[in-house]
């Protein structure tokens, strides 16, 4: 990171509140100025979150009016998230659309192991983890978040769709509680969890970690079991399994009513602590957690150092190597040439060096044109007619981490134009693009189809390409040993060159050289 600081605004839209931190970042880390949170419930109702009312979103775009206004006022790029509750809801661009036109903010919709890898980034700089095993589960209104980790590297993350709003709708509607309304939600937990128990516990963890504002109330219920005050920072604070069982089964025996009297609890969560006691209590159950910690840097934080290597030059190479390890996994499942692919990645991060050295490109393109290049072929998976739609289709439904959700349609259609038509307004998907966005997709897609034509042969034989560009002329010359015929590729780059040319206004040379 730069020595310069910046203000930064990290918006957390989620199922029960939105949170906002505004922070100066600079490279030794974040400095919090302020934090914000309206309790907006955009999760409320019926339907198990398919549709946000009216209403609730009303309130989500006053309270994010509110959070501009003061994020103005220092001076602070925004970065906002939104979770489940908006990337469930069928009408989510209406809510997403009128953010930006009411608000001036334009929200990232993000997929559920996106959000597991952002919090597991802010639980890091919370607390001391470089050289221990963690299980992190945060607990949010519409789904919680598991990751097993060592530091860094994830060996296992999910998103289920267990949030304490969502089973507050589900099983204790309106406050009540029936005799088997607390069996049935319990049941509902273990038989979600079911088919990660044996990963998770297999992998085993040194420490177990807990985030949200639901696991916040909890450790404070359970920290006051046994001391009269609360500390000053819970960052850090432990309870164990036991205690938080006899703090679930408190709650359940309370009546609704009472249950804002008890020690600990937040106004803000009575109705759904319940459902989130049950949560977190049936988890330490299934995955046989003794003792929690509790991180009071969770998913705003984790945005909030996301955001800061976004906004650098260069795209940080601990955000880069997530982000292709992620398209990388999916082409090694899909893609039964993975050598091709990734002789083309890098020849295409080569092409964009040299067109980068010539022509103003956003060099965060880079990281979009390198996942695209892996990705091109994971629709032959499906079929070979037609694959380059088969590979849209399956690249926008990826859980593709270290990327946004507008990040992976961009990424998806640079992919989907690697061949055939190229990008045209009477295509869907694209038109509705904004419009530097199609230029983003024009661009890429026409690298993307040289990039294929240097690897023609399916062997690796073009080792490097350069590039020079004089006036309207660009001259590409391929790079290979001397025994190389490099013949092949220079046609079907040649062939392929027309996009690009329209795309830089210029006159398209092939040439090789050994």
């Amino acid at each position: 990171m730069s020595n310069s600081t910046r203000a930064i605004a990290a918006i957390d839209i989620g199922t029960n509140s939105i949170h906002m931190i505004v922070a100066k970042v600079n490279e030794s880390g974040f400095e919090i100025i302020t934090r914000e949170k309206d309790t907006t419930r955009l999760g409320e109702g019926g339907g198990d979150m398919k549709t946000l009312s009216l209403d609730a979103m009303n309130r989500g775009v006053e309270a994010l009016r509110h959070m501009k206004r003061i994020a103005d006022v220092h001076k602070a790029e925004v970065f906002a998230v939104a979770t489940s509750a908006v990337r469930e809801a069928k009408n989510a661009d209406d809510f997403v659309n009128r953010v930006a036109v009411e608000a001036g903010i334009a929200i990232h919709v993000i997929s559920g192991v996106e959000e597991a890898r952002l919090i597991h980034l802010g639980v890091l700089q919370a607390l001391p983890l470089t050289k221990k095993r963690s299980i992190l589960i945060d607990i949010g209104g519409g789904s919680t978040e598991v990751v097993v980790f060592d530091h860094l590297k994830e060996l296992f993350a999910r998103s289920f769709k267990l949030g304490a709003v969502r089973l507050t709708n589900r099983f204790f509607r309106d406050g009540s509680t029936h005799p088997s309304s607390v069996p049935s939600c319990r049941r509902f937990v273990e038989s979600t969890i079911e088919p990660a128990k044996r990963e998770v516990k297999k992998l085993s963890h040194d420490i177990a970690v807990v985030s949200s504002g639901t696991a916040e109330t909890l450790a404070q219920m359970c920290w006051l079991l046994d001391h009269k005050d609360l500390p000053r920072n819970l960052n850090g604070i432990t309870f164990t399994r036991e205690q938080l069982h006899t703090v679930t089964q408190t709650i359940i025996t309370t009546a609704p009513s009472e249950r804002i009297n008890l020690d600990g609890m937040e106004p803000g969560r009575v109705d759904i602590i319940l459902a989130g006691a049950i949560i977190l209590d049936s988890l330490a159950e299934t995955f046989e957690i003794t003792q929690f910690t509790f991180s009071d840097y969770a998913l705003r934080e984790g945005v909030l150092l996301d955001a800061s290597r976004r906004l650098e030059p260069q795209i940080d190479k601990d955000l880069r190597n997530v982000a292709i390890d992620s398209a990388r996994k999916l082409a090694e499942r899909c893609d039964d040439d993975i050598q091709h692919s990734q002789t083309v990645a890098r020849l295409s991060c080569m092409l964009f060096d040299e067109l980068s050295a010539t022509y103003e490109i956003d060099p965060h393109y880079r990281l979009y044109l390198e996942a695209a290049s892996l990705l091109a072929n994971v629709g032959l998976v499906v079929s070979h007619a037609k694959h380059h739609l088969h590979t849209y289709y399956m690249v926008r439904n990826a859980d593709l981490v270290g990327f946004t959700d507008h990040e992976i349609e961009l990424v998806a259609q640079i992919a989907r134009y690697h061949r055939k038509s190229e990008p045209k307004t009477q295509h869907a998907s694209y038109a509705a693009l904004p419009p530097h966005d199609q230029k983003t997709v024009r661009m890429m897609s026409a690298i993307l189809r040289v990039s294929i034509g240097l690897d023609r042969t399916h062997d690796g034989r073009t080792t490097e390409v350069s590039l020079r560009a004089k006036g309207d002329k660009i001259t590409i010359t391929l790079i290979g040993d001397k025994k190389s015929d490099l013949s092949l590729n220079v046609y079907a780059t040649q062939q392929r060159t027309e996009l690009l040319a329209d795309v830089f206004g210029a006159d398209i040379t092939v040439v090789s050289k050994n």
